[in-house]
C-alpha cells in the first residue's frame, strides 16, 4: 500500500466512522502519513514504509475496527522509532510521567514516610510526575528540535 493509498483510505474511514475513539486512531495515521510525506525520504526508505504498511494489514475485514487499528497503529510507531529513530509527539513526556510517578512512589514511601503514610506517597508521586514531565518535556523538544518527530 502506498503512503497516498493509505492516506485516502484513511481518510475514508474517517468519513465513514462514527465513533469518536475510531476517529482518532485513524486521524493519528493520517497525521503520521502526511507528517512522512513532507519528509526528504529516499526510494529505499518509502519502500521499506509501503511495504511495512502491508504487513499491517490494514485491508483486513475485522469485526472490531478500533481495536485492530490500534494495535496497527502501536506497531506502525515502533516501526518508525526502530527503524527511523522517530518519535512521535509527547513521546518521552508520557514515558517521563510514568517513570516519574512510578519512582515517586518508591520516594515517597522510603524518604517521605515521616509524614503520614498516604501524604508522604502523594507528595512522592507528585515530586515524581513534575520531574518527569520536566525532563520529558525536555527530550521531546530536543527530538523536535533535531526533526526525529512525526
Amino acid at each position: 500500500m502506498t503512503l497516498k493509498n493509505a492516506l485516502n483510505y484513511f481518510k475514508n474511514l474517517v468519513s465513514k466512522a462514527s465513533k469518536k475513539s475510531e476517529i482518532k486512531v485513524y486521524q493519528e495515521f493520517i497525521r503520521i502519513i502526511t507528517e512522512l510525506e513532507k519528509r526528504d525520504l529516499s526510494e529505499t526508505e518509502i519502500h521499506s514504509l509501503e511495504t511495512t504498511l502491508d504487513t499491517l494489514g490494514l485491508n483486513s475485514a475485522n469485526t472490531n475496527h478500533k481495536k485492530h487499528f490500534n494495535k496497527a497503529l502501536k506497531r506502525f510507531k515502533k516501526y518508525l522509532r526502530d527503524a527511523f529513530s522517530l518519535t512521535t509527539k509527547g513521546y518521552y513526556t508520557n514515558i517521563g510521567i510514568a517513570l516519574g510517578s512510578s519512582f515517586g512512589i518508591l520516594f515517597g514511601i522510603v524518604f517521605l514516610s515521616s509524614f503520614e503514610r498516604s501524604l508522604g506517597i502523594t507528595l512522592g508521586i507528585l515530586i515524581g510526575m513534575v520531574t518527569g514531565l520536566i525532563i520529558g518535556r525536555n527530550l521531546d523538544a530536543e527530538a523536535e528540535a533535531s526533526g526525529k518527530t512525526v
